[in-house]
């Protein structure tokens, strides 16, 4: 399945997410990023791609404010979140995060880990609807729910990571190379699961991708960032067809 066309509506004109001419890095005065612009809109699928070092995790760091922003902004939903600290991202500016290691709790169940996803909250009717929600989203960790996370297969636990990142029902998910350490049959239905929470519940998604022949046939659109700068941008299905991006990133001469 490949993204379906994002919402239209009068709501989704303005982009949800923001990053303008971001300068940053992690140590001071020497910057990763060199005035890196993007935009996500409610209800995208928006990836990026390019070679390894090419500062693609330094960008979501930045956003959800793990490495500071030395100049430029990050706007979400109006709202300038620049050098936000990051136990805030998601409370306050609503930005959930995949990250591309595992970072699941291997001897806890899946029930355990999804209760995890709404930490911030107090209200325990309030945590089991949600973890309902998430189990009608995706049946097979319904199935596993008392089984430890640790014993699933590779899949389930991307599939366990992404459930509990809508735990607090966030406006964006950040996801970082979703496809990592996953065979390429495993890949393709993650990224068909992804493709079908865009369509079914309007998920908006930032993510990173290495494999970017399929990151971008799951995407509306996408960017190239190399050495710190974008130097591609443009609807997914153009990006994939591009000479030059082709003979450079997706193997083709």
């Amino acid at each position: 399945m490949t993204a379906t066309e994002p919402n239209t509506d009068s709501e989704s004109m303005s982009p949800l997410l923001e990053v303008c001419d971001m300068h940053a890095g992690y140590l001071p005065g020497q910057d990763i990023l060199r005035g890196v612009s993007l935009e996500l809109g409610q209800g995208e699928i928006v990836c990026v791609i390019g070679p390894n070092g090419a500062g693609k995790s330094t960008v979501f760091r930045a956003v959800y404010g793990l490495v500071p922003v030395r100049s430029g902004q990050v706007i979400c939903a109006g709202r300038d979140i620049t050098n936000i600290a990051p136990q805030d991202a998601l409370s306050t500016a609503g930005i959930a995060i995949v990250p591309q290691l595992r970072s699941l709790f291997s001897q806890m169940t899946v029930y355990e880990n999804l209760e995890l996803g709404m930490y911030l909250s107090s209200d325990k009717a309030e945590v089991r609807d949600r973890i309902d929600y998430v189990f009608g989203l995706f049946p097979r960790l319904a199935e596993r729910a008392r089984q430890e996370a640790g014993t699933m297969s590779g899949g389930e636990q991307r599939m366990l990571e992404i459930g509990r990142s809508l735990m607090w029902s966030p406006r964006m998910v950040l996801m970082d190379e979703p496809s990592a350490g996953l065979s390429p049959l495993v890949t393709h239905q993650i990224f068909e699961v992804i493709a079908q929470l865009n369509h079914d519940i309007g998920l908006t998604v930032l993510m990173i991708e290495q494999n970017a022949r399929q990151g971008l046939e799951a995407s509306h659109r996408g960017y190239v960032i190399e050495l710190g700068e974008i130097t591609y941008e443009g609807v997914a299905e153009d990006l994939l067809a591009d000479a030059e991006v082709r003979r450079a990133f997706l193997g083709a001469r």
